[in-house]
């Protein structure tokens, strides 16, 4: 595990009678923003969840170079959302993240609502704090989640589909938000997505996952290949 950050070997899922992901191997080292990239319905969802440990697997193994109990992954999902019913704030629902490290029973106290503004700030949505999670638009909703995900203080951030559903100007602002925490934070991460064009200029690696099978390279190297 020297030098690798998350370890996956022999990874097997099954939905029914079809083996949707068969026997993958890769590992991501520390530091780099890898992109899980394939035709719709290839398996890079199912890879996803199963490396993030949120689905049952068939067969194979994930091992992290850290205790995920105590310092879980910061995750994004593709799309939440929050009925209007439920009136949480934009610093509500980035304080969520922080739960992760306050032990049970114990109130939320003065220093995980100062990193939940601090993540709020660094996402630039200091101003949307007090607002309804659900009145934010599109991209400010992913921005917001990006924020949660930072308030657990992750070693690896998961994105699924950072930019699905949001217009070009935010999709540019999720991008660069980042390659900004990669570049200042050293901070990993692995997403999934279909937007080419998007990673290319983006990612240090990509794993291109087809009929079950993923095989990880340099992004040019594995776009030319396909």
């Amino acid at each position: 595990m020297s030098g690798v950050v998350v370890h996956v070997r022999g990874l097997r899922k099954r939905y029914g009678d079809r083996e949707v992901v068969r026997g993958v191997d890769l590992d991501v080292r520390p530091g780099e923003i890898v992109a899980l990239l394939g035709p719709n319905g290839a398996g890079k969802t199912t890879l996803f969840r199963g490396i993030l440990g949120l689905i049952p697997l068939l067969g194979g193994r994930v091992a992290y170079s850290f205790d995920r109990a105590a310092s879980p992954p910061g995750y994004v999902p593709q799309k939440e959302s929050l009925d209007p019913i439920f009136p949480l704030t934009t610093f509500e629902v980035v304080l969520m993240g922080t739960y992760a490290r306050i032990p049970p029973l114990r109130p939320v106290g003065r220093a995980a609502r100062r990193r939940a503004a601090e993540r709020l700030a660094e996402v630039g949505l200091a101003a949307q704090a007090k607002q309804p999670f659900w009145a934010l638009s599109g991209g400010q909703k992913q921005r917001a989640l990006i924020a949660r995900a930072l308030a657990v203080e992750p070693e690896v951030l998961f994105l699924d589909e950072p930019t699905a559903g949001v217009d070009t100007e935010a999709e540019r602002a999720i991008m660069d938000l980042i390659s900004r925490l990669n570049r200042d934070r050293g901070l990993t991460v692995v997403l999934v997505s279909h937007h080419l064009r998007l990673v290319r200029a983006l990612v240090h690696a990509a794993i291109w996952v087809e009929d079950g099978r993923a095989r990880k390279g340099p992004t040019e190297t594995i776009l030319a290949s396909q």
